[in-house]
């Protein structure tokens, strides 16, 4: 028997991030990365327009975030981050896909991205959504130190 009552679920959203996100976002980044982007960084690509930058947020709080660039035709991925009670639920998914779908919308041909080699999951993630091991740049990451696997999604069937 149910007390008459209906569970209501946030619905998460995506839209840009602002000046205001970027406490949280640090944060975020803090608890996700071990070598993370300190809040001045988060300031410069709000504030630049080659840059794009998102947050999700579901109710009041963030629980993703993104940032990339453009550049001709290369969109350049730097940031997708999903906070850890919220993995495994689409997230993820979700922000790659609004990505895309501008990246694509502007003209792009390809994006591009570093992860960790030690990064398993995202390496997956990203190998489940089109990505192709591109090339190693030695000694990309301070923190562990580390080289980075670059991989491409092309976007346009050749």
């Amino acid at each position: 028997m149910t007390n008459g009552r209906k569970k209501t679920e946030n619905i998460a959203i995506i839209r840009p991030m602002e000046d205001s996100d970027i406490q949280a976002v640090v944060q975020l980044e803090r608890e996700i990365f071990p070598d993370p982007w300190p809040s001045s960084s988060f300031e410069e690509v709000i504030a630049d327009s080659i840059w794009s930058v998102l947050v999700m947020e579901e109710g009041p709080e963030i629980i993703a975030y993104a940032c990339w660039l453009i550049v001709d035709a290369e969109a350049h991925l730097t940031n997708i981050a999903v906070a850890k009670e919220h993995r495994r639920k689409s997230v993820a998914q979700r922000i790659l896909e609004h990505i895309l779908d501008n990246v694509t919308t502007v003209g792009c041909e390809y994006v591009l991205l570093e992860v960790r080699p030690s990064n398993k999951t995202a390496i997956a993630f990203y190998y489940k959504h089109d990505f192709k091991f591109k090339y190693t740049r030695p000694n990309y990451y301070r923190q562990p130190p580390e080289d980075a696997m670059v991989m491409v999604r092309y976007l346009h069937k050749k």
